[in-house]
């Protein structure tokens, strides 16, 4: 499982050039991973999480606990697509649409659909004849066999109300935990760039 601290490196690396992407231009106020999708997360709550604690699950997000070794650009894009098409793929069902209330739910999957449209021109451009390959590799498969738990997860618990408020939390825990290493890792490169 070593490749598993790599997933977070890679949504870092993205997002930490200059201009905060991979060669790749975004509109200023647009940023991925943002804090809106946490807001929107947050927001859409509509149970006490206390009422689940028994549903409670541990669906190992892969995190990075050491910056680990340098990760392509290609790869690093395919990762940060990967997981948010994963996340629109899980909140963009019939189950998802019965859970939530639909104007905040709507809101983050516009969000989410935004994102993904500003990285499919990074994504072309960056992997080129090597995409499908790349895709396939360590943490792009570690996140897929993330979300896949996360489904098989609603699955068993008949996507009951305290199903999806712990997915919910979970999905709002793996995009801070990416928006929080991205911070120290920002600090830490402004730290190596200054004189």
């Amino acid at each position: 499982m070593a490749l598993l601290p790599s997933l977070l490196l890679a949504l870092v690396v993205f997002s930490c050039g200059p201009g905060g992407s991979l060669g790749c231009d975004r509109p200023p106020n647009h940023v991925l991973l943002s804090r809106e999708n946490v807001e929107l997360l947050r927001r859409m709550s509509r149970i006490s999480s206390s009422l689940c604690l028994e549903d409670r699950k541990d669906f190992r997000f892969p995190r990075a606990t050491e910056d680990g070794s340098e990760v392509r650009e290609a790869q690093a894009i395919s990762v940060l697509h990967e997981m948010l098409q994963q996340t629109f793929n899980l909140f963009f069902t019939e189950h998802s649409a019965a859970a939530w209330n639909s104007t905040l739910l709507d809101q983050l999957l516009q969000a989410l659909h935004r994102q993904l449209e500003a990285l499919d021109t990074c994504l072309v451009r960056e992997m080129g004849k090597e995409g499908s390959a790349l895709a396939m590799q360590g943490p792009t498969l570690a996140l897929k066999r993330y979300f896949q738990g996360i489904r098989l997860y609603l699955k068993e618990k008949r996507y009951s109300d305290c199903a999806w408020e712990v997915v919910r939390l979970e999905v709002m825990r793996a995009f801070s935990s990416t928006r929080l290493l991205l911070e120290r890792l920002r600090n830490k490169n402004r730290d190596v760039e200054s004189p």
